[in-house]
């Protein structure tokens, strides 16, 4: 009797060791997916700071002639607009 109680304490034993390994292992696949995730996100931010950094685009013909902005008329505003009249009259 005492045998198969042994036996039986072995087997339970060895049942929760062999858990316990996959459930590392399952921790250790969690942790590397974790990882690849983090590594990807890190290369999206990379590329988006080479394109915000600008370093690498000329915009040289994009530059406006300061000369040229003095033939562009002045648009006054209209200060005396008034939302009530006019405008969303039905």
């Amino acid at each position: 009797m005492k045998k198969i109680l042994i036996i039986l304490m072995l087997c339970g034993l060895s049942a929760r060791v062999c858990a316990n390994e996959n459930n590392s292992s399952g921790e250790n696949n969690r942790t590397k997916e974790a990882v690849r995730k983090a590594m990807e996100l890190e290369k999206k931010y990379a590329k988006e700071q080479r394109f915000y950094s600008g370093d690498e685009y000329d915009f040289k013909g994009a530059e406006v002639n300061k000369d040229s902005l003095k033939s562009v008329p002045v648009i006054k505003p209209d200060y005396d607009f008034d939302m009530d009249t006019g405008v969303y009259d039905d």
